[in-house]
């Protein structure tokens, strides 16, 4: 007879045991990294003229927000520019996983509406009055410009703004650094002050990230008491 002390000891759970959980406590995530692999497949398989028309159709160009804003920020928002193959598919569920973790889908939504559209406001009204006094041509009110970018780097940001000083000014830094790289592949001079905006947005929202997360580590230094201070993939221009 084999004595209690004989038995063998559990290890963690296997990772295809904790996976189910660990996407139930992430489902804006989830079902959000679900319908950027869906329309990224679409954009892949789809009839190449119908997948162009509707990324017009989608673009939060000064045309598009004019006619119908509400409509326009959110459709823009459903597409990952390069579709099934790009990166952010990669870091989108990363990043919007671990926030949400910590925050909550509610509060990880709001962070990331915040990013897309404050950004994407913030570039295309001041085309809008360029165009208006004469500065700019009329074809500025018409550009390729969708995706999740700005969203995502908010998230990111507001993500840095709970971990300990060393790793946040990592992945501030690294966010800088990508951003950088991106820029130098493809410039775009809307898009980059997007991306920067955007950054600045999810810095901002740290006091709020913050006070409301259900887990932060400790610091040491005081430093869940500092306060912060202080789209987007690219087709030509992107939020």
């Amino acid at each position: 007879m084999v004595g209690p002390g004989a038995l063998p000891r559990l290890g963690n759970p296997p990772l295809l045991t904790r996976l189910p959980r660990t996407l139930i406590r992430v489902p804006f995530t989830l079902g959000y990294t679900l319908v950027l692999l869906g329309t990224g497949l679409y954009a892949r398989l789809g009839d190449p003229g119908t997948v162009h028309d509707l990324l017009a159709d989608s673009s939060t160009d000064v045309s598009h927000l004019s006619q119908r804003p509400l409509l326009t920020l959110l459709v823009s928002a459903l597409w990952a520019v390069g579709g099934i193959t790009s990166p952010y598919l990669v870091v989108f569920p990363l990043v919007l996983g671990a926030l949400e973790r910590r925050v909550g889908g509610v509060r990880t939504a709001g962070v990331f509406l915040l990013g897309h559209v404050l950004a994407t406001l913030l570039t295309e009204l001041p085309v809008a009055a360029s165009v208006a006094v004469g500065h700019l041509p009329d074809s500025s009110l018409r550009r390729l410009d969708y995706g999740v970018s700005y969203g995502l780097i908010a998230c990111a940001a507001a993500l840095a703004g709970l971990l300990m000083p060393r790793p946040r000014w990592v992945l501030l830094g690294g966010i800088g650094l990508a951003l950088v790289a991106g820029s130098l592949v493809d410039f775009d001079p809307l898009t980059e002050w997007g991306h920067g905006l955007a950054l600045l947005i999810g810095v901002v929202c740290w006091r709020y990230v913050r006070r409301n997360a259900r887990w932060r580590p400790s610091s040491k230094s005081g430093d869940a008491a500092e306060s912060g201070f202080a789209h987007s993939e690219r087709a030509s221009g992107n939020t």
